[in-house]
């Protein structure tokens, strides 16, 4: 438990409790928030990576359940993004870059995304056919970057399959929560070939994640509007975005 003393274990623990809360509403899995929960407690950089892809795993196994009870995943439009991420994620994982311009860049490109959202959310309506070729292209890239960043590439693919109008906005929670959870799997399995580290008390953030994420993932399944999981998602993108263009 060396770690939950930094910030004091109770506040800790709703930090991550919190994170999981609302990313897991939109079917993220919540790895840029939590790698900002662990950079102010000034978690070792080595723990960082590995414990947000694993949460990862365990939030958006929680959302894919919920949004595929309720009726909103499609494997037809999951299976051409997975296809080539997957590898791509495993290669990221691997690679070990220090920070610098890649995270600026990505977060220019979620700012960009999260205003777009919260300025004029595109409406629902009849979603258009994703051409393969794009969604090999679109998976490849953002499973690559999933695994250099550490999170599960979600944050990526869902505001752009909505602006692309591929998916409104449930059965983008439900695809992106597919995708994060086989691209943690695989960017947790290329870090763990190259190294081994988890933070003391794992166990109990991984607990406070998964109450988050129970609640989370119901909420933006059965209760939430496509409009408010819009805006929700914004605030998310902006999130995500202020992490990486000012975090350490």
């Amino acid at each position: 438990m060396d770690h939950l003393n930094t910030l004091g274990n109770g506040l800790l623990l709703v930090g991550f409790f919190g994170v999981a809360l609302v990313y897991a509403a939109v079917g993220h899995g919540g790895a840029s928030g939590y790698l900002a929960v662990m950079a102010l407690a000034d978690f070792p950089a080595e723990t960082l990576k590995p414990t947000a892809l694993g949460l990862n795993i365990l939030v958006a196994t929680l959302g894919w359940v919920q949004f595929w009870r309720g009726g909103f995943f499609s494997w037809r439009l999951f299976w051409p993004f997975a296809v080539a991420s997957v590898p791509m994620a495993f290669v990221g994982g691997y690679i070990q870059l220090p920070s610098g311009v890649l995270k600026r860049i990505l977060g220019v490109v979620l700012l960009g995304a999260a205003l777009r959202m919260a300025l004029r959310p595109p409406p629902e309506g009849k979603s258009r056919p994703v051409p393969w070729w794009a969604a090999l292209l679109v998976g490849g890239g953002i499973g690559l970057l999933s695994g250099l960043t550490g999170t599960g590439g979600g944050i990526f693919l869902t505001p752009l399959v909505i602006l692309a109008g591929w998916a409104n906005a449930k059965p983008a929670a439900a695809l992106s929560a597919a995708f994060i959870w086989v691209n943690s799997v695989a960017g947790l399995a290329g870090y763990l070939t190259a190294t081994v580290h988890f933070p003391a008390g794992f166990i109990w953030i991984a607990l406070a994640a998964v109450a988050g994420g129970l609640i989370g993932s119901h909420v933006g399944s059965r209760h939430a509007s496509p409009m408010s999981l819009k805006r929700l998602l914004a605030a998310v993108l902006l999130l995500a975005a202020a992490k990486l263009l000012v975090g350490k």
